[in-house]
């Protein structure tokens, strides 16, 4: 049985984990695995109505994953997706 990826506290945490592990020997499988490496350096602050923060939330919280960071995905990917038009 293979084994699953432990939970991280930091991106330093899991880039020294990818470096050092063996990951043929953990089950990837229907796991949806991110590594945060970039420093942020910017703050935003963004008013969204009460109905669309709580469905962020609740859909952040479906794949495990901060709602900070969904937010920040979502926005990248519609501007990754708005160049290949």
């Amino acid at each position: 049985m293979k084994k699953t990826i432990p939970t991280f506290t930091s991106d330093e945490e899991a880039a020294d984990f990818v470096a050092a592990a063996d990951l043929s020997k953990f089950d990837l499988k229907g796991q949806m695995v991110t590594f945060e490496l970039r420093p942020k350096d910017k703050t935003v602050s963004l008013r969204l109505p009460d109905g669309l923060l709580e469905k962020i939330r609740v859909r952040s919280a479906s794949i495990g994953m901060p709602a900070q960071r969904f937010m920040r995905l979502a926005l990248e990917k519609a501007v990754m997706d708005e160049g290949k038009r």
